[in-house]
């Protein structure tokens, strides 16, 4: 049964509205980046980042995560103030409609001021490693967290890959993150943990982090969430280029959904959305039968 996951987790309160995690949650990526591996450039002008994050609200995402700097393999730095002049003007605008508005970055003064804008989540890939003081941000402002899985930086991820049992190694790693954002105060009912899916993995270890949803959603004791849309280890599996990947993305996330995930960053939210419908009614449909 895709619906609900075993391991079901209180709503979780932003911008005045509760998002439950008993259905899928869906996160909108608005990259406002010239190099992001899928759509890098795209979202660069203002006007066409609102109207695809408007697109993706209607589509049927929950939260809108933007960022200002790619953080695909290799990826060079940018400073704290180009990303925040990148990314400032969509989220205001968005926040000041109402919208739920995540910031993606692993920078304490990006956060703060996104957060000051109206943000009211962080998304950083290191899970506070790159940057400790961003969970102290976090806190200052009541923020939510996503805290994912990063060994290194986008830079240096893919050199040197292992892991005696990778989702042990993740989930205990991301517990010790977990720890570490509540220690610096951040309310741990408004932790979300997310494995790292391309993160310096190979494709096999992204599928076992997948299918291991409940087993992180136990050890972590917060909702998972995974972003597997258009990442390389599906183009590995299939042989498809980067713009041609809707399918496995599909695919990655109903199975993930099945093995326990609770909340998807994806490129492509009305594809991802409309699956999700399907497989709801074909639940109903064996529910009654």
């Amino acid at each position: 049964m895709l619906f609900p996951p075993e391991r079901t987790f209180p709503a979780l309160t932003l911008q005045g509205r509760a998002i439950s995690f008993d259905a899928p949650v869906l996160m909108a990526i608005v990259n406002v980046t010239p190099d992001s591996f899928y759509d890098g450039g795209v979202h660069l002008d203002v006007d066409r980042a609102l109207a695809f994050a408007h697109a993706a609200v209607r589509s049927g995402a929950s939260i809108v995560d933007v960022g200002g700097e790619s953080t695909r393999p290799g990826a060079p730095p940018v400073p704290a103030d180009e990303e925040i002049r990148r990314i400032l003007p969509i989220i205001h605008e968005l926040a000041s409609e109402g919208l739920i508005v995540s910031v993606d970055t692993t920078k304490a003064a990006v956060a703060d001021a996104a957060l000051s804008a109206g943000a009211c989540m962080v998304n950083d890939i290191s899970g506070g490693l790159m940057d400790p003081e961003i969970l102290a941000v976090a806190s200052d402002h009541g923020a939510a967290m996503i805290l994912q899985h990063l060994r290194g930086t986008p830079a240096t991820m893919q050199r040197d890959i292992r892991f005696d049992d990778v989702v042990e190694d993740v989930s205990r790693e991301l517990v010790l993150r977990k720890e570490a954002a509540v220690a610096a105060g951040v309310d741990a009912r408004r932790i979300l943990v997310d494995p790292g899916i391309g993160f310096g993995k190979t494709p096999q270890q992204c599928i076992q982090l997948l299918s291991a949803g409940r087993r992180l959603a136990s050890i972590c004791g917060s909702p998972v969430l995974v972003g597997p849309s258009n990442k390389s280890f599906i183009g590995h599996l299939t042989g498809a280029e980067v713009q041609d990947r809707l399918a496995g993305t599909v695919a990655a996330c109903l199975l993930a959904r099945t093995a326990g995930a609770h909340a998807f960053r994806v490129h492509d939210v009305a594809g991802i959305a409309q699956a999700f419908t399907i497989a709801k009614a074909f639940d109903e449909a064996a529910g009654n039968g």
